[in-house]
């Protein structure tokens, strides 16, 4: 697939910027603005995305994100049927296809706090195993084993509470986003640390938003 390395144009001598780096970022961006804005449009736009994170991934051999894209295409879909199709009592006032922004009890907070740190660093040593001991024949060894499955178990995470239109999804979010920003300058890729920059700012606002129409909808 060496359409994948197609190069747009490079920066400085030798940090190439790759049109599939530029399509998923545009992709990425409108995603959660959209998500930000409670559009259930994100949804049709992140399904789009999905299909071009995974070949972004599979370009840069980071297996953790790579594999994360087919559950993230199912919590996309399962968003996407939750927010249309609200249970009773959960829907916003005066309007039955659309979910209402809610929190999570503090139980379910304290249990997330355990096991997404757990997770990641169960998901990480498979990952070194897979790539140094298991498999090195026929996989590339993952650079940065334990911060792409960290990055991996809170997309899953907030994706989850995303879908099911709760608050914290977007404080997890944040955490991604620093995440993602160390992980996306350390295997070189350019535009996709600027663009999760960028979400880091829509999250701050998103954070904001959501919890005004918690209050909104509460009342």
């Amino acid at each position: 697939m060496d359409w994948l390395n197609y190069t747009l144009f490079t920066i400085g001598s030798d940090t190439p910027v790759l049109l599939i780096d530029l399509l998923t970022s545009v992709l990425g961006l409108t995603c959660v603005f959209l998500a930000g804005r409670n559009s259930k449009y994100n949804f049709w736009v992140g399904y789009l995305y999905t299909i071009g994170l995974t070949l972004m991934f599979f370009n840069k051999h980071l297996y953790a994100s790579l594999l994360l894209q087919p559950l993230s295409l199912g919590i996309n879909v399962l968003g996407h049927y939750r927010w249309s199709h609200p249970r009773k009592g959960e829907e916003v006032k005066g309007k039955t296809d659309e979910l209402k922004v809610t929190m999570l009890g503090w139980k379910s907070r304290a249990a997330l706090l355990v096991l997404v740190p757990l997770f990641a660093v169960l998901w990480g040593w498979l990952l070194l195993k897979l790539g140094r001991d298991w498999c090195p024949g026929y996989f590339s060894p993952d650079p940065i084993p334990y911060l792409d499955a960290l990055v991996t178990v809170l997309i899953l995470t907030a994706q989850l509470l995303s879908a099911l239109k709760k608050w914290e999804c977007w404080i997890l979010w944040l955490f991604v986003n620093i995440a993602q920003v160390t992980m996306h300058l350390m295997v070189g890729h350019v535009f996709m640390p600027i663009v999760c920059a960028l979400y880091l700012i829509n999250g701050i606002v998103s954070l904001v938003g959501w919890m005004k129409l918690y209050r909104k909808e509460k009342q």
